[in-house]
This record gives C-alpha cells, sequence and structure tokens, in this order.
C-alpha cells in the first residue's frame, strides 16, 4: 500500500514522499482500516519540520484524523467486523491507504457524512465544543466573538455557537472568506485588519463580548483583552499568529474576566468518562445533521504536501482533506 512519509525532519515539506509500504497483521485490539480520507492540520506540519511536542520516530506518515473501512480486524476485537465505516483518532498515520489502528480509536462514521467530511469534523468540533460549551460555559443570548473564524476550529466555534444561542461575531483578515463564514451563519463579520475594539464594542451597545474565542494570540490576544464584557471568558486555543502574548494581570482584576486556557484532547485524557461524553455529543450532533464540517479542497493522497501547502501559506478556509481514492 501507499504512504505518504516523513523520512528527514525539515523546514520544507517537501521533504515527503510516497513510498510502498508492507503492513503487518493486524495485532491484539488492532484492526486495518482501509482509509478513505484524512484531514490536514497545522500538527502534521510541525511534526515535519520537528516542531511539535510528539515527535514520532522516522520514518512516519503525518495525518491525525481520518476516515475509512474495516479491512481486517486482529485478535481479540469484537466491537468492529470488516466492511465497518468509521471515523479514527490517528495520532499519525493516516497519509496512506491503510493503517493499523487500536479498535478503541476508531468509532462509527455519522451516516449521514461523506468520508471527506467525517474526516474533517472530530477535531475541529470536538475543540470548539470543550472550548465554548464546557470550558466557557457560554449561555444562550451571549456575544461569543470568534477569532480565525475562516480556519477549521474557528468555522466550528461559529457553527457551535449558533447552535447554543449565541449572537456570533467573525473575524478574519480577508473580506472574501468572511463572506462563507457569513453565509454559514455568522452574525456579524469584521476584517481585522484596522483593529475590531471599536466594532466589537459597536455591536454589543459598549458592553463587550461575553466568550471570545482565541486560536491566534498575538497581537488578536491583546485587543481582546480591551472588548471583553464584564465576568467575560478569554479562551486560549493556540498561537497561529506565532506570537504567544501576555496579559497584565490588573486586567482580568479590573474588568472581571477569565482567561482560560483549552486543550480538548488532554480535557479527555485528564477525565476519561468526560471526554466520552464529550466526543458523544458532537458525534450525535454530526449525525442529526446539526453540525456540517466546510471542506474548500481535496488533494488526492501523491499530493498531500500540496494539501499542507494550502494551510501553511493561509489559503485554506475550514478544512483541507487529503482521499485515498
Amino acid at each position: 500500500m501507499r504512504s505518504m512519509r516523513v523520512h528527514e525532519l525539515s523546514e520544507n515539506i517537501s521533504v515527503l514522499r510516497l513510498d510502498d509500504v508492507t503492513l503487518p497483521p493486524p495485532g491484539p485490539g488492532e484492526v486495518r482500516l482501509r482509509l478513505k480520507a484524512c484531514a490536514v492540520n497545522f500538527p502534521d506540519i510541525l511534526m515535519v519540520q520537528g516542531k511539535y511536542q510528539f515527535k514520532p520516530e522516522l520514518p512516519f506518515a503525518p495525518g491525525m484524523e481520518g476516515a475509512g473501512i474495516v479491512a481486517e480486524v486482529g485478535p481479540g476485537v469484537t466491537a468492529l467486523k470488516p466492511g465497518d465505516e468509521v471515523v479514527a483518532g490517528l495520532r499519525i498515520g493516516g497519509f496512506a491507504e491503510e493503517v493499523n489502528i487500536a479498535a478503541e480509536n476508531c468509532r462509527p462514521k455519522p451516516p449521514g457524512l461523506s468520508f471527506v467530511k467525517a474526516a474533517a469534523y472530530p477535531a475541529a468540533y470536538l475543540t470548539a465544543y470543550v472550548a465554548l460549551i464546557i470550558r466557557g460555559q457560554l449561555k444562550a443570548g451571549e456575544t461569543l466573538l470568534v477569532h480565525g473564524s475562516t480556519g477549521g476550529v474557528g468555522m466550528a466555534a461559529v457553527d457551535i455557537g449558533k447552535l447554543w444561542g449565541a449572537t456570533v461575531i467573525a473575524t478574519s483578515a480577508s473580506d472574501e472568506k468572511l463572506k462563507v463564514v457569513k453565509a454559514r451563519g455568522a452574525d456579524h463579520v469584521i476584517n481585522v485588519t484596522g483593529g475590531f475594539r471599536e466594532r466589537v464594542k459597536e455591536l454589543t451597545g459598549g458592553k463587550g463580548a461575553d466568550v471570545i474565542y482565541d486560536p491566534v494570540g498575538g497581537d488578536i490576544f491583546d485587543e481582546s483583552v480591551r472588548c471583553i464584557a464584564w465576568n467575560g471568558r478569554l479562551l486560549i486555543i493556540g498561537f497561529t499568529s506565532g506570537r504567544i502574548p501576555s496579559v497584565s494581570v490588573n486586567m482580568p482584576l479590573i474588568k472581571g474576566f477569565s482567561v482560560v486556557g483549552v486543550r480538548a484532547g488532554e480535557y479527555g485524557r485528564r477525565d476519561p468518562e468526560a471526554g466520552r461524553q464529550n466526543i458523544e455529543t458532537i458525534d450525535r450532533l454530526a449525525a442529526e445533521g446539526k453540525i456540517d464540517p466546510y471542506v474548500c479542497a481535496t488533494f488526492p493522497l501523491e499530493r498531500a504536501v500540496d494539501a499542507m501547502r494550502m494551510l501553511q501559506n493561509r489559503q485554506a478556509i475550514g478544512k483541507v482533506v487529503v482521499t485515498m481514492d
């Protein structure tokens, strides 16, 4: 079977190459998954560059979340059978036609989703749900400000915010990308190129946003502190701007807001039962058609580097997916 693998770490992600690989039979508790699609995520790029906290042994195939069909089950596996359509949490290995994976890391594919969309929703929507509902305690009627709203985790936050009855203000530095987010249900959109603080205050009658979802960091975080409401919650998702910001503690004191860190996967590892319930919730929402991941582009396996570059160059809207057919 074919696999796009990294043999040496490099800033230049073109070091990936298409290999022919022979997989061993699935071991105890494992299944062999015939992958149909795998979403591209920023950690995939960071792993190729050796900059991610998890450093797989070389050679490895990137690809953290995929969807496919069970081809074979290993000893002791009873919950799955060949032919089952599943979503898989992979961590690595998804840029391949087949992968052996622990059966416990697979779950049924929501029937209404294609393999492409099934690969695109798990990480983004789990992050948004844990951030907004579990950590941020978002309530109906509150105002939610979503930064980076045109990326995968940002679009998911817009969707979850609307589902929970919030007024959603979405931001980005691209008017063209914001048109897509507005068409998908955001109440207001703001191009942050010239700043956003005054516009947020205007839209909220001077109050500010109750919950701010920030996967960007840097200057976006700094300005967010200036337009958050009393008792607001500023959710730290990541730092795609490249700068990790800081805040003078007198600001949360004076304005009465909380700065809340969000690591959706770690939340589940620390509290497995809560993590299971969170995953069940997003799976149910997907099965009921209440969330619909936006995929802007698909690339065949042999063009996985092009898919990663689209993300790296900030050209993507929503998710980019590698397909194996």
